[in-house]
């Protein structure tokens, strides 16, 4: 029988802050899975912030989506239907699926995921999936930290950033400070998931602020904002201090190229080394960050918030709402009970 399935298309290409009216849920109709292809009904997707550079025609790291193509992004499911030895009917698994409530699939582009009785299906979108691997791959890899570093974390209360705190406290950083946007995330932060220091992004000049919350300065920065935070932290950073650079939400929306940092000069005096990142370069790394976060998660020594909204509806406003910053933790969209779990 034809698959029947709901999905988001793009309708426009916005113009500074996305609205409702650049998206479109269509019905559509997919033929039988052929061979090699699965079927998933899709239990949960994920929004994050990277989407919205995929909706700009300018080149980037990944391709533009095109109007009227489906929105794409990480989601989990359940196989219904299976034409391929290597993913069974009803395996978990996880595929960049796009947001749709049901999916004909190659067999290839999916990930059986293993069965974790002590794990939501939704996990894998956030601790245990991608944020959870930049997180890692970001701190250790990418920004070199050892024990005993001072680490500054902007965005902090985000799927992503409230993991790297985590991560440099449990590994041994000397302090770690975080910025959020409101003061329930920063009451968070130094409370639940035992930042040293934490402040509001709205209180006043982030550089100000930052020297007040680590006045003899950093050693890591972990970048998700970009614009102000990023030429604070630089500031901050003590001779040889590193960065990862993994995101810049504060000018996502922007209709003009936003100001760079001002004292770029201090990269040279200070020895600096700031490093892009993009998780797709560290694959390699998967089986260690699922192994010791995993671990971290069992020992209930790490906290992995969700944000949660309901139903494919629900798409759209999680997505926008991300954009402003509504969420804590990891925003997800649940699309259905997962049928394998009471």
């Amino acid at each position: 029988m034809p698959v029947t399935a709901r999905e988001w298309h793009l309708a426009a290409t916005p113009h500074g802050e996305p609205t409702p009216g650049d998206f479109r849920l269509v019905e559509v109709e997919h033929p039988d899975p052929a061979e090699g292809q699965v079927v998933v009904a899709m239990i949960a997707m994920s929004v994050d912030p990277y989407m919205r550079g995929r909706m700009r025609p300018e080149p980037s790291y990944a391709a533009p989506w095109e109007i009227g193509e489906v929105m794409r992004g990480g989601a989990v499911g359940r196989v219904v239907d299976s034409r391929s030895p290597d993913v069974p009917v009803g395996a978990l698994v996880l595929a960049d699926a796009g947001w749709r409530d049901v999916a004909v699939l190659p067999a290839r582009e999916v990930r059986v995921l293993p069965a974790l009785d002590d794990v939501s299906p939704t996990h894998h979108l956030g601790v245990l999936g991608m944020p959870g691997l930049t997180a890692y791959a970001g701190l250790f890899r990418v920004a070199a930290f050892t024990p005993g570093d001072d680490v500054f974390v902007s965005g902090a209360a985000g799927a992503v950033g409230s993991l790297v705190g985590q991560f440099a406290r449990l590994r041994g950083a000397r302090s770690v400070v975080g910025s959020a946007g409101s003061p329930e995330k920063v009451a968070w932060l130094t409370g639940e998931l035992g930042f040293t220091a934490a402040f509001d992004y709205h209180d006043g000049p982030v550089a100000r602020q930052l020297r007040a919350a680590a006045p003899d300065g950093i050693s890591v920065y972990f970048d998700n904002v970009g614009g102000e935070h990023l030429e604070a932290a630089i500031g901050a950073l003590r001779v040889h201090g590193r960065a990862a650079l993994c995101g810049s939400i504060s000018g996502y929306n922007a209709t003009e190229p936003p100001p760079g940092p001002r004292n770029m000069s201090l990269l040279v005096t200070k020895r600096l080394t700031l490093r892009g990142l993009l998780v797709g370069d560290h694959g390699d790394l998967r089986d260690e960050a699922t192994a010791a976060i995993a671990g971290w998660l069992r020992s209930g020594e790490l906290v992995a918030r969700e944000t949660v909204y309901e139903g494919l509806e629900a798409a759209v406003p999680a997505f926008l709402d991300l954009l402003r910053g509504a969420n804590t933790g990891k925003m997800v969209v649940r699309l259905a009970p997962d049928p394998a779990r009471p």
